[in-house]
């Protein structure tokens, strides 16, 4: 019995009139109306919509053809996913019928009309489908819309979109941090790379807090990192000086350089976000010297102004770090500082310049206006946080150094005049003031 049932449905086709014994009207308020010829065991098997409309308890049942026509009103935007709803009750659900739902937009608009018409089946094979597969931004923004408002039923589908849970954030930047900070095989720079991009991404506060909230353990984990970055780094600049020949023009050499001094300038952007530079500028004015050396004994080539610029630009955060206050340091480090990257700034700047204006590489080179302009603004403040006499000895070499146009020390020797000017005077008063304090 029960299989002739089954196949009586089955042979039940929409829009036979010869077995219609009822008919759903579809329409709109702007008068759009289409007559759809239905099976009423159809119905009401897989709609609880049709169910109750067909129904004995249903207040109009009793009404003369209330049970041979159900009238559907719907929005016009919505009115043919009502139709693909009528005709999908005449499949049977079982997973076969993925083709059927032509993109995710569609299939949302088929949820929307299953859930107001209590069409289970459907319903669980259109989440089915969405939790399955791929979708655009503008999409997943619709379904951010549509889904929270249909209840437990179409929750799956949102299981990609839900917060994860803050141990498993912490758990993949710590693995994100330990590779991007690693010297993987050349293949897997660009894997590297974007494992460097979300890690910034994660601590970055922008229209939504940051994914991680950095505590010590993260921070230490991350300063351990960089730790051995520098320690590969400095490995690399001995064995470069350790070399007879000119050794960063050597195959693999100059790219392995520039490929530390990248990662370098990356773990800047890190540690300036968790506010643990302190041991990247330690480091980086323990192995000055040596990356000066190393720099200056290579060939005079477009890649090695290249690579003149990378340090530059590692120098840069660093200076800034030191100029304003973020990482403090004793009076001989700030003037080491001073000693060492201002004479190779100055000298790096005009060949840097020629290259990218007249080079074939012009456009790779062409280093930021605004970065040579806080650079320069750096050094002056580093300068007169010195004491007057060591301020006096550096205003001195670059008013004799024919490299004088940059950096442009100006702003200090200004100040420095200005001081040393009023020094005897402003320390008169506090002698005075002193004096007075103590006859009192």
């Amino acid at each position: 019995m029960g299989s002739t049932d089954n196949e009586a449905k089955i042979s039940k086709i929409i829009g036979d009139r010869s077995t219609s014994d009822v008919v759903v009207r579809l329409r709109t308020q702007e008068g759009r109306d289409e007559w759809l010829y239905c099976h009423s065991q159809i119905l009401t098997e897989k709609s609880k919509y049709f169910a109750d409309r067909l129904s004995e308890n249903w207040p109009t049942c009793q009404i003369l053809d209330s049970r041979n026509c159900v009238d559907v009103y719907c929005q016009e935007s919505d009115f043919d996913y009502h139709v693909n709803v009528i005709r999908l009750l005449y499949i049977v659900i079982d997973g076969s019928v993925d083709e059927l739902w032509h993109g995710v937009r569609n299939a949302l608009g088929i949820l929307q009309v299953s859930v107001e018409l209590g069409c289970p089946q459907i319903i669980t094979a259109c989440v089915n489908y969405l939790e399955a597969v791929p979708w655009e931004e503008a999409e997943e923004e619709q379904i951010l819309k549509i889904i929270p408002r249909m209840g437990l039923q179409a929750d799956p589908v949102l299981a990609r979109l839900q917060p994860v849970n803050p141990p498993a954030i912490r758990s993949i930047f710590v693995s994100a941090i330990r590779f991007a900070t690693s010297s993987p095989p050349s293949p897997l720079n660009d894997l590297k790379s974007s494992a460097q991009e979300q890690l910034e991404y994660m601590l970055t506060e922008d229209d939504d807090a940051p994914l991680l909230t950095a505590d010590d353990v993260i921070k230490t984990e991350v300063k351990d990192c960089v730790k051995r970055l520098f320690i590969s780094f400095n490995n690399l600049l001995e064995a470069l000086l350790c070399k007879s020949i000119v050794p960063l023009a050597e195959a693999g050499n100059m790219h392995l350089f520039q490929s530390h001094l990248t990662d370098l300038s990356w773990a800047c952007h890190i540690l300036s976000k968790l506010e643990i530079m302190r041991d990247f500028v330690e480091n980086w004015l323990d192995a000055s010297d040596k990356i000066v050396k190393v720099v200056e004994q290579a060939a005079s080539t477009t890649e090695m102004i290249e690579t003149k610029l990378k340090v530059i630009e590692v120098t840069a955060k660093v200076l800034e770090a030191v100029g304003y206050g973020t990482v403090i340091l004793p009076t001989t480090k700030r003037l080491y500082v001073v000693r060492v990257w201002l004479p190779f700034v100055r000298v790096a700047k005009p060949s840097i310049d020629s290259v990218a204006m007249n080079g074939e590489n012009s456009l790779t080179l062409k280093m930021d206006g605004e970065l040579w302009q806080s650079l320069e603004s750096t050094f002056v403040s580093i300068i007169l946080a010195l004491p007057s006499g060591d301020q006096a000895d550096i205003l001195n070499e670059w008013l004799g150094n024919e490299c004088i146009r940059y950096p442009d020390l100006s702003e200090a020797f200004e100040v420095w005049c200005y001081r040393s000017k009023i020094a005897r005077r402003r320390l008169s008063l506090v002698e005075g003031g002193l004096g007075m304090s103590d006859s009192l």
